[in-house]
């Protein structure tokens, strides 16, 4: 069990961690440090939400017996995250065409009064989604005994571990200009939101909220590849792989879990998957194209009067 507890608090912290620290690592950068208390203040609205989950459920829930109704929480909190992640992406994006000549390390970045509020959700969402799937791993590992989990040493190391990671990402980027800054985190950020989308439907289609439009001949949702024999997505994965063909897959179970849950990494994506996966990757580059074309249309109106 301490390995599992292992892995599941390592990717779970890194992932928030990593996130939170781009946030708080671009407000630095941009001058605008005032704005960090309410980001922290959303870090431990999450923290005591998520330790109110797993109260809940060890207490009042009974453990498996409402197991299913993580599935529609999960994806609710999925698929916001994506869409506040998109969101920063293109405010960052915006704000790294603004630098000019000897100020490229400040930026006039424009905080509503909504500011306050937008850096709550944000940081709350990211970490809550995290504390919740931790919740809801450990249980799964532990037949409900949640507490057992979070007392173990696995636990303890793999957070410790993720905080040092995190430490060592953003110690890095200091030495990074602030316009690579903008561009690394946005693609990172990309990334992460793109495999939220497609955790979530992959979800809705496994409880059947979702269906396919590509099915077998036995009426089962079809499967545009199926790279198992590489990386199985989870260990259970692994130990089916193994039990069918006698064969060891590249890489285990273990490690394509932490890809799954980090990067929502799948060894069979649906046909809905892999199109909403790409498709992510297409409107984010059709949006930021739009708005390169504002920003040069708007820099460009004053020469015209």
């Amino acid at each position: 069990m301490d390995l599992q507890a292992f892995l599941i608090t390592f990717r779970e912290a890194l992932e928030a961690i990593l996130i939170v620290g781009v946030i708080l690592t671009y407000l630095t950068r941009i001058d605008q440090t005032r704005w960090n208390k309410w980001v922290w203040v959303g870090v431990i609205l999450a923290l005591v939400a998520s330790y109110g989950v797993a109260l809940v459920f060890q207490i009042l829930l009974t453990g498996f017996a409402t197991m299913g109704s993580q599935n529609y929480l999960k994806i609710g909190i999925m698929l916001v995250s994506c869409g506040l992640l998109t969101h920063m992406v293109m405010f960052m994006t915006q704000q790294s065409r603004n630098l000019q000549g000897k100020v490229e390390n400040k930026i006039a970045a424009i905080l509503t009064v909504g500011g306050a509020v937008n850096m709550v959700v944000h940081s709350f969402l990211v970490v809550v989604r995290e504390g919740v799937e931790t919740v809801f791993f450990f249980a799964a590992i532990t037949g409900g005994d949640i507490q057992k989990a979070l007392e173990s040493w696995g636990a303890l190391i793999g957070l410790i571990l993720a905080m040092v990671v995190g430490y060592l990402f953003f110690k890095g980027t200091k030495k990074i200009k602030l316009k690579s800054f903008f561009r690394i985190t946005s693609v990172f950020l990309m990334v992460i939101s793109a495999g939220l989308l497609v955790q979530a439907v992959g979800i809705m289609q496994d409880i059947g909220v979702l269906g396919s439009l590509y099915k077998t001949a036995g009426g089962e949702r079809g499967e545009v590849y199926n790279i198992t024999a590489f990386m199985p997505e989870h260990p259970v994965d692994e130990t089916q792989y193994i039990r069918d063909t006698g064969n060891q897959p590249v890489i285990n179970g273990q490690v394509g879990i932490f890809f799954k849950a980090f990067l929502g990494y799948t060894q069979n994506p649906s046909l809905e998957e892999f199109i909403l996966y790409w498709g992510y990757y297409l409107m984010i580059l059709v949006l930021l194209g739009m708005q390169k074309k504002r920003h040069e249309k708007t820099q460009a109106l004053p020469y015209a009067a």
